[in-house]
């Protein structure tokens, strides 16, 4: 299917290029979010009318999506989410759930400018591709955790499996010192109990003999 685009599509085309595409792609994608018209004779005269203003439209939303791409470029915001503890998630975090996060934290940011390829199904740190523009793309992170706190360490650079390690091991550590100090109880017991056993024999040691 031909089609004449409107923008510049990624891995597609620029502006005014005339392209063959599949046109399960135009109808979903392509044409209903104007990215394209159909390349009739009729939409090429009507683009050719419109350039110079498309030119200057798509020169200004680029402006704005560059000023914002300054500021978002590099953030990172956290998710909070049930998860095992193999870190493996009770659901998982979808585009939707990564343009709340940034939204809430002051960013306007819509789920379709969120390029996820999967979901996200794993506790730790995802770098995310956000489209704010044709020729405007940028990474944010997610910090996905159980907990603020989980969250601190994962963005001080400790993963799953390191902070699952250290419980494991302070576990451990309280059971030790446990038995320690079962084990000193015992033994100052131990201690208290434990004397000089008087026998009859003692007893009478002390006492003078008969000479013989």
């Amino acid at each position: 299917m031909q089609l004449i685009l409107l923008e510049r599509v990624a891995k597609l085309g620029q502006m005014g290029d005339v392209v063959d595409v599949k046109p399960g792609y135009a109808r979903n994608f392509l044409l209903p979010q104007g990215k394209a018209l159909t390349a009739s004779e009729a939409n090429i005269a009507a683009f050719e009318g419109r350039k110079s203003q498309l030119e200057a439209d798509n020169l200004e939303s680029k402006k704005e999506a560059d000023a914002m791409a300054a500021r978002l470029d590099g953030q990172q915001f956290v998710i909070i989410r049930q998860a095992s503890d193999s870190g493996s998630l009770y659901g998982s975090v979808t585009t939707r759930d990564a343009a709340e996060a940034a939204t809430e934290a002051g960013f306007t940011l819509d789920r379709r400018q969120v390029a996820l390829q999967n979901p996200i199904k794993e506790l730790g740190l995802h770098s995310v591709t956000v489209v704010l523009h044709p020729e405007v793309e940028l990474e944010i992170e997610l910090n996905v955790a159980r907990s603020p706190e989980e969250a601190e360490l994962q963005a001080a650079g400790k993963s799953i499996q390191e902070l699952a390690a250290e419980e494991e091991a302070a576990a451990e550590f309280e059971i030790a010192e446990l038995f320690d100090d079962i084990g000193s109880a015992a033994n100052d017991l131990g201690d208290e109990d434990t004397g000089p056993v008087e026998t009859p024999e003692s007893e009478g040691s002390d006492e003078e003999q008969p000479q013989s």
